[in-house]
């Protein structure tokens, strides 16, 4: 799958959502890179899950700070917003971090929160989701729902340290993870170490 081409004059639309695993910074920077790119129309919706740990691993401020940086933030039980249609037209869908609830709701099509709605609908349009799984270790249940989700059209990318970088800080991890989250969506979207060249 490849991105459609912006309308001119229309930026395209990117989604991001944050779910309740362990890695909310992945969220956060993914969020603060695109916004900082200013080429898109940044939507976001965070579970409950998501809030506590962005609260415990981001800071008090965070959460705020997220949704001062979207065009909207959307509410997790509002299944009438915008997100939750196919005629909202997006270039794609980031989960950071995806929490393995997330996943499984994502392979069985439960579409029981405007998060897991919003990335069905991706699948449904055949546009591009990209899910930053996080755990570990990994039991058969959850390769299993990891195989799903990629059967129905995700990109499962669990966030896996690229040493070959000798990143020098946790930061710069969380950097380059961000970056290649982006990259995956294959549109180009003024991120650098994301661009997408078509």
């Amino acid at each position: 799958m490849t991105a459609p081409p912006p309308v001119a004059g229309i930026r395209p639309r990117v989604v991001v959502g944050i779910s309740g695993a362990s890695g909310a910074a992945l969220g956060v920077k993914i969020i603060e890179l695109l916004a900082a790119a200013r080429r898109c129309e940044l939507h976001v919706v965070v579970t409950p899950a998501g809030e506590r740990t962005l609260l415990h691993e981001a800071g008090e401020h965070a959460s705020a700070r997220i949704g001062d940086l979207a065009a909207k933030r959307h509410a997790i039980d509002d299944i009438g917003a915008t997100i939750a249609s196919g005629s909202f037209r997006s270039v794609g869908m980031i989960v950071a971090p995806c929490s393995i609830r997330t996943l499984s709701a994502i392979a069985a099509s439960a579409n029981d929160n405007l998060l897991v709605r919003a990335a069905d609908v991706h699948l449904k349009e055949r546009r591009r989701l990209v899910l930053l799984v996080r755990e570990s270790p990994l039991h058969l249940g959850h390769l299993r729902a990891m195989a799903s989700a990629t059967e129905i059209g995700a990109i499962v990318a669990p966030p896996v340290p690229a040493f070959y970088a000798r990143p020098r800080s946790v930061d710069e991890l969380i950097d380059h993870i961000a970056r290649r989250a982006i990259g995956l969506l294959d549109a180009n979207l003024g991120v650098a170490g994301a661009e997408w060249e078509g």
